[in-house]
């Protein structure tokens, strides 16, 4: 059983934390997140540090103890340091680039692939073959990163495509000729 809600969250300073019955707001340098949680977790604030309590032991709230605490302690790094995923571009010829806010990805189509970024989440490249997604919501950041993978997933036998960085990706052999 783990035991992660109860380990207290510190509170950095210039964050702001605001908690309601069923809601928490997170007010830092670089924005502000809230996140609906179930109202029966109690959320204390206590010198600078965040702590969730359960009010009973039944399997449901212990479910519920560490996924709370974990969502709160990602608004918090979220808002201070932001989240990022990185993705590759493996293949002769794939690239993306940046046209605005609007990453287009050359993968292989007959067309290029537009992907317009959500609210909240930035593109930028480091060179044409590395993507870089980043924003403070962690799940919008990860949802987003795993759109632009699914346009062009890596294949089993090249290895083409677009993956996360230090992904691997099991290659097959492909054919082995006629035996006869």
């Amino acid at each position: 059983m783990s035991r992660i809600g109860f380990k207290p969250i510190p509170v950095p300073d210039g964050v702001e934390v605001t908690v309601e019955p069923g809601k928490v707001h997170v007010k830092g340098p670089k924005g502000e997140l809230s996140q609906v949680i179930n109202p029966d977790m109690m959320v204390n604030r206590e010198n600078g540090t965040i702590e969730v309590q359960r009010p009973s032991e039944k399997r449901k709230f212990q479910q519920l103890h560490g996924l709370t605490r974990t969502l709160i302690a990602n608004m918090i790094e979220g808002v201070t340091q932001g989240f990022k995923k990185d993705l590759e571009i493996q293949g002769v010829g794939y690239r993306a680039a940046l046209e605005g806010k609007t990453l287009v990805l050359n993968v292989g189509f007959s067309h290029p692939v537009r992907v317009e970024p959500e609210p909240g989440i930035e593109f930028s490249l480091e060179n044409p073959t590395r993507v870089t997604v980043s924003g403070i919501d962690k799940q919008l950041v990860g949802e987003q990163a795993a759109r632009i993978r699914r346009i062009r997933p890596p294949e089993p036998y090249k290895g083409k495509g677009i993956r996360y960085l230090g992904e691997y990706v099991r290659r097959k052999a492909g054919k082995a000729g006629k035996v006869g």
